[in-house]
């Protein structure tokens, strides 16, 4: 009994007390904005780039591929290569440093998320059979089209799991965003902690909803299989 009253006071100075649970929704709703942000950020950049890497890989030809293809092995080994916060600071500190530290995070994190959406949606291109190309060739339609009404819908199938990993992934990274000055999730938590100096509550709260949305963000991505073999299976 003493236990659960010293718990429940615990929770009640930290959380309840002068409605410090603001600070985790406050954040929550940050960590939010810029996950999914950054998520569309990072599918566009991810398949552009990978469209273009792809296709040089197949032979297409021209200057301007060239350069294009150039510019993408150089982002993806950039990107690849440093670590994350660093890339959020470097944006922050150095070629955004007067623009909205929400807005550069979703810059910073979309151009990261890209890098890695490349490289899945390059290996889903690369797993559509070859005769499938062939098949949109010989009835007439161009190179963009049969990537873009053959073979890209395949692709987008067999990589589901893997983009739905990306995106938990980017949720969990968006836990640095504190570095920028931004109130996220986890700098609402370590704010709570500063004021209280207990360390238990907030810190527990904050890791007790990131498990939650990763938890629900996994059974969203078993569902979308399902119906995607369901609809494999007609």
């Amino acid at each position: 009994m003493e236990f659960l009253s010293s718990l429940g006071e615990h929770l009640y100075d930290d959380l309840i007390a002068k409605d410090r649970y603001m600070y985790i929704l406050g954040g929550l709703g940050n960590t939010v904005i810029i996950t999914i942000a950054a998520l569309c950020i990072g599918l566009f950049l991810g398949i552009i780039t990978a469209i273009i890497r792809v296709s040089c890989k197949d032979g297409a030809k021209g200057f301007v591929m060239k350069v294009l293809n150039f510019i993408a092995g150089l982002y993806l080994t950039i990107i690849r290569g440093t670590p994350t916060v660093v890339q959020l600071m470097i944006m922050y500190f150095i070629i955004l440093p007067s623009a909205a530290p929400v807005a550069v995070a979703m810059l910073a994190f979309g151009i990261n998320s890209g890098a890695y959406v490349a490289e899945v949606f390059r290996s889903g291109i690369q797993s559509v059979d070859a005769g499938q190309t062939e098949a949109g060739r010989s009835l007439g339609l161009s190179a963009r089209q049969t990537m873009v009404k053959i073979v890209l819908p395949q692709a987008v199938k067999n990589v589901t799991p893997a983009i739905f990993n990306e995106f938990i992934t980017l949720l969990k990274e968006t836990s640095i965003s504190g570095y920028v000055g931004i109130s996220d999730l986890t700098r609402g938590g370590d704010i709570i902690r500063s004021q209280t100096y207990d360390a238990y509550p907030p810190l527990l709260t904050v890791a007790g909803v990131y498990l939650v949305m990763t938890i629900g963000l996994t059974l969203i991505e078993k569902q979308v299989e399902r119906r995607m073999a369901k609809s494999d299976r007609r």
